[in-house]
Parts: C-alpha cells; sequence; structure tokens
C-alpha cells in the first residue's frame, strides 16, 4: 500500500487540500471498519501526505458518529508519523477572535459516547497523556504559522480545548463553567483522535480555526449562520497554507516525539497471554513490541 510521513485531518470547512499533486485515493480496510471517507494521498512540496476529511467530503457524519479508531488506524496504515489535525473551534476567551488560530497544548474531555482506545478484548494499556500533544510538533505547527503572517489572525500558542460531545451547542451556563476553569476553546471531535494517535504512536497536534465566539460572549447573538460558515471558508482557506508551510518544515527536519514510542511501557499484558484473535486485530500497533 502507497505510504506517506505525514496525516492531515481537514474538519468543518477543509475537505481537500488544493495544492496536492499526484492525488490518488484509497480506499483503507481496517478492523474497526471504514474511515470517514478514502483518505486522498498527494504531494505537497515533495513530501508524500494523507489528507482525510474528518466528517467525510460532503460532511455527512456527526462528531458523534466518526469512526475514530478506523480514521487514525488507517493513518497508522499508511505509515503516517505526523498528524496535524485541523479543526473548527469556538473561542472561550475575548482575545482568541473569530479568524484567530490556536495550537492548544491541553485538552479537558467531556465527551460521553466515544470509544477512544484501540485496547481492551484480551490486552490492557495506560497511554501516559499528561502532555495530550506532541510539543514538538506543535513548535513546528506554531513556528510555521507565526512565519506566514496571516491577515486578521492572532497566533495563540497553548491553551486548553473542551471537548464537549455535541451536536448540539453549549448552554450559557456550561460555557461560563469552562471560562471558570481557564479554557480557552471548545469542540466535538479532536480528545479522541488524540488519545487513539498516542496509542498508534503517532505525534499529534491540532490546528485549531476560531469560527465563533461560544454562547458567553454578550455579542453571540448578533453572530449569525452566514458569518460562521464565512468565518469557515476564511479558515480553510488560511489552513492550507499553514499545513503547506508546517508540512515543508516537517520534511526539512522531523522532530523527536515521546509519541513515538508511546507504548513502551503502556502495556500491562504479557504480550503471550493475548487472545490470538486480539493481536492479529492490533498487529499494526503491536508489532515493534512482539
Amino acid at each position: 500500500m502507497a505510504q506517506a510521513s505525514v496525516g492531515i485531518i481537514g474538519g468543518s470547512g477543509l475537505y481537500k487540500m488544493d495544492a496536492l499533486q499526484d492525488v490518488e485515493e484509497v480506499q483503507v480496510q481496517t478492523p474497526f471498519g471504514s474511515p470517514s471517507d478514502a483518505l486522498i494521498l498527494g504531494t505537497l512540496d515533495g513530501t508524500r501526505v494523507a489528507f482525510l476529511a474528518r466528517h467525510g467530503r460532503n460532511h455527512t457524519l456527526l462528531p458523534s458518529e466518526l469512526p475514530f479508531r478506523a480514521n487514525i488506524y488507517a493513518m497508522k496504515k499508511l505509515g503516517v508519523e505526523y498528524l496535524i489535525s485541523a479543526s473548527a473551534v469556538g473561542s472561550l476567551k475575548a482575545e482568541a477572535k473569530p479568524l484567530d488560530m490556536v495550537v492548544p497544548d491541553q485538552f479537558i474531555d467531556r465527551t460521553k459516547n466515544r470509544i477512544s482506545t484501540f485496547f481492551g478484548e484480551g490486552i490492557v494499556a495506560h497511554i501516559a497523556f499528561g502532555d495530550p500533544i506532541c510539543k514538538n510538533l506543535a513548535v513546528v505547527l506554531a513556528d510555521a504559522i507565526a512565519s506566514l503572517n496571516l491577515p486578521q489572525v492572532t497566533l495563540h500558542r497553548g491553551g486548553t480545548y473542551v471537548c464537549m460531545e455535541g451536536p448540539a451547542f453549549s448552554t450559557k451556563a456550561e460555557s461560563n463553567l469552562y471560562r471558570s476553569w481557564n479554557a480557552t476553546i471548545i469542540g466535538m471531535t479532536n480528545l479522541p483522535e488524540a488519545k487513539l494517535a498516542r496509542e498508534a504512536e503517532i505525534a499529534y497536534a491540532t490546528l485549531a480555526l476560531v469560527t465563533d465566539y461560544d454562547c458567553w460572549h454578550p455579542d453571540h447573538d448578533s453572530v449569525t449562520v452566514e458569518m460562521v460558515i464565512g468565518n469557515l471558508l476564511r479558515n480553510a482557506v488560511n489552513a492550507q497554507k499553514v499545513i503547506q508551510e508546517t508540512v515543508r518544515r516537517l520534511s526539512e527536519n522531523p522532530p523527536p516525539s515521546e509519541a513515538h514510542s508511546a507504548l513502551q511501557y503502556a502495556i500491562l499484558t504479557q504480550l503471550d497471554k493475548v487472545p490470538a484473535g486480539t493481536k492479529e486485530k492490533l498487529g499494526l500497533l503491536l508489532q515493534k513490541y512482539l
């Protein structure tokens, strides 16, 4: 199967990468079902990358319906070592304005119905997740944003992403609760991806694209769907520039990542005691430890 060292997951508004060359669609089969869509393999400034539209290219999947395990497993199967996740978010802080970009370093989990591990069925693993984002990849991503001097875009290095279940947005009480926790942004998708990427030993970072203030903001009622869609489209244009620059920097100097050996001390079950079916199912993740 064709290989790619860098993976890109595109969120709301980012359903394709216009700069990709030598493009081919790949249907990747996984033990966890089909990914959200076909993966698009292509070349970006000389580097092979794999792109996936998180919600499907026609945006047909709710956040709670996303096949997170299949999406991350498919990236692993294609050889991805660095995964950039672009995601539309609401802002919980006045200084994080619509069109701004946040590269968060922390998550708070408010989801209820997500499977966020590959393990179980006879094998137990507990990954370290104190720092859920790969620090070195986040630096490359943030430096790429800073170097582009995008108009109307302020970069925020670090911050906490609240991952809520959805699909409804927050109540004002919830929004103000998250603000009291000093959270920066809110979205519905990235925490399960981050956990699974760590289990798959893939370095992961979030490119959070602010579309609006969450409902806490006194001017929120003046925000219209048309404004949010307009910000989504402008964010998508900016995100493609950022991703292209990030990929260029990764190809020149791929950073080390603690994620690349995340399972080394995480698996508690003796591998010779793991059921054969489970061992086969997770062979891609376990192969270097077997």
